[in-house]
């Protein structure tokens, strides 16, 4: 399925509408049992009661006033029932798939048994219950009136809209805040096109399209992926991407999120606004990262029993992050000098694949870059350090090349930071047992210190096959949950 297909079913809704002092109800009627149609809504003002609720359409047929029956009754009787029914009106309406044809008449249009001189309101013209007070038959302005001239404000059904999937993004949060809506997501297209907020009976149905549309926007993502691949070299190929929303702390400690656009490509991480369509888009990239001086870490996800987990995935740089808000899928991704982004995705899936995505993309990274290289100081010295996928941690003189010392990842047994420049690597000598203290200083300790742990979880990985399941902790409680 390469679209979503959004079609109208005839169901009933009810709806409280709340009589504002100006405006009313803030919507018309036509139709009555006296000419053998449906009352229904004419015309909806904009920002009055009607058109804040989101739920009423022009050609919405009324089914019940407060409770009461209005099938069968008259123009008048509705209108009446309408006008009298106190400060909240309860409706209940029906979508009509085929619009009455007395509804589509222009405005003023005489009705073939309207008797304007009566004062009476006809069903084939609009009844306005925008305006408080007596019942008003809107007669028709005379072209000269301002308001003939004023362009009509009409909230219509449509029957069906086609939304393209390809790179398409779904949200179930009102857009800028944690809040989430109830029962409802919307799905947003590439080139614009919405679906409108797509709203359901129960959670479970909700929660069942949710993954339908998800599923489909993946697998096109993953056809995309596969051809962006074809021109690309076996080292830069692209490994995941996808939407998410990265929260953004503004200055008044407000929380604001925005869609971004991730992908994980050859040696690196990208983080966009749009996605890349092109090859030439992906050197526009907001962001762009070596992945193997970047760290995945989730914090929150959703489980059973209505509880949070909150999983540290990190060993050795601790950072905390305001946890306040509703979102439950959200994992981070810290980068040098200290800084990282948080981000959130819609489903618990989602951030599984995520998890695992990241895990590969960084094991195959370190394995195509084979070592990394920083420069350091200590006590005056400028050092170069050196962490290599088959012989471990290396330390020589930048200017003389001389090895300073040299020791396995095996040997490693613990490190300590000042959160700053300096760390301290704890080894163990393989000869006398004892631990021997190395310090270093480094101009972006963070990025150093992801690298040596890059590099040690795929050391790990390559030994023991079993090691990244192991350590997958959305997938773990997911699945299982």
């Amino acid at each position: 399925m390469s679209s979503v297909l959004v079609e109208v079913i005839t169901v009933q809704i009810t709806v409280t509408l709340r009589r504002q002092p100006v405006g009313g109800l803030g919507l018309s009627i036509k139709g009555g049992a006296e000419h053998k149609v449906p009352v229904v809504i004419s015309k909806i003002f904009k920002d009055q009661a009607a058109d804040q609720t989101g739920m009423l359409f022009i050609g919405d047929a009324i089914i019940q006033v407060n409770g009461i029956n209005v099938e069968s009754a008259t123009h008048e009787e509705v209108v009446h029932l309408l006008r009298n029914a106190g400060d909240e009106v309860t409706i209940t309406v029906q979508y009509l798939r085929e619009a009455p044809s007395f509804l589509k008449l222009p405005l003023g249009s005489p009705g073939p048994s309207s008797d304007h001189s009566s004062g009476a309101s006809s069903p084939l013209f609009d009844s306005g219950l925008h305006l408080n007070g007596n019942s008003t038959n809107t007669a028709p302005s005379s072209p000269s009136s301002p308001i003939a001239n004023e362009p009509k404000y009409e909230k219509r059904w449509l029957d069906t809209l086609s939304v393209p999937l390809s790179m398409a993004r779904i949200s179930r949060y009102k857009a800028g805040t944690d809040k989430l809506r109830s029962n409802a997501f919307e799905v947003l297209a590439l080139d614009g096109v919405s679906t409108g907020i797509l709203q359901f009976y129960t959670a479970q149905e909700s929660a069942d399209w949710l993954r339908a549309i998800s599923t489909n926007i993946s697998d096109l993502t993953l056809q995309n992926m596969k051809m962006a691949n074809k021109c690309c070299s076996p080292s830069d190929q692209v490994i995941h991407m996808g939407w998410v929303n990265e929260r953004l702390d503004g200055t008044d400690s407000s929380q604001l999120y925005k869609f971004k656009f991730l992908a994980l490509k050859g040696s690196s991480f990208y983080i966009f606004s749009t996605p890349p369509v092109s090859t030439l888009d992906w050197v526009r990239a907001e962001k762009i990262y070596n992945l193997c001086e970047v760290l995945f870490k989730i914090h929150k996800l959703w489980l059973a029993d209505d509880c949070w987990l909150q999983a540290n995935l990190y060993l050795g740089i601790h950072q905390d992050f305001d946890l306040e808000d509703q979102r439950p899928y959200c994992f981070s991704v810290m980068v040098g000098h200290g800084k990282s982004h948080y981000f959130n995705v819609e489903l618990g899936s989602e951030l599984a694949v995520w998890e695992k995505s990241f895990q590969r993309a960084i094991f195959l990274e370190v394995q195509r870059t084979g070592s990394k290289t920083y420069m350091c100081s200590w006590q005056g010295d400028t050092l170069c350090f050196t962490v290599d996928f088959a012989l471990g941690f290396t330390c020589f003189d930048s200017k003389t090349k001389n090895v300073l010392w040299r020791f396995k990842f095996s040997q490693l047994k613990g490190s300590s930071d000042d959160g700053k420049t300096r760390v301290k690597l704890l080894f163990q000598n393989l000869d006398t047992k004892q631990i021997e203290t190395k310090e270093l200083e480094f101009q972006d300790l963070t990025a150093v210190l992801h690298c040596i742990h890059s590099f040690i979880a795929a050391k790990v990985a390559s030994v023991d096959p079993v090691f990244i399941d192991s350590q997958s902790i959305a997938r773990k409680y997911m699945y299982s949950n």
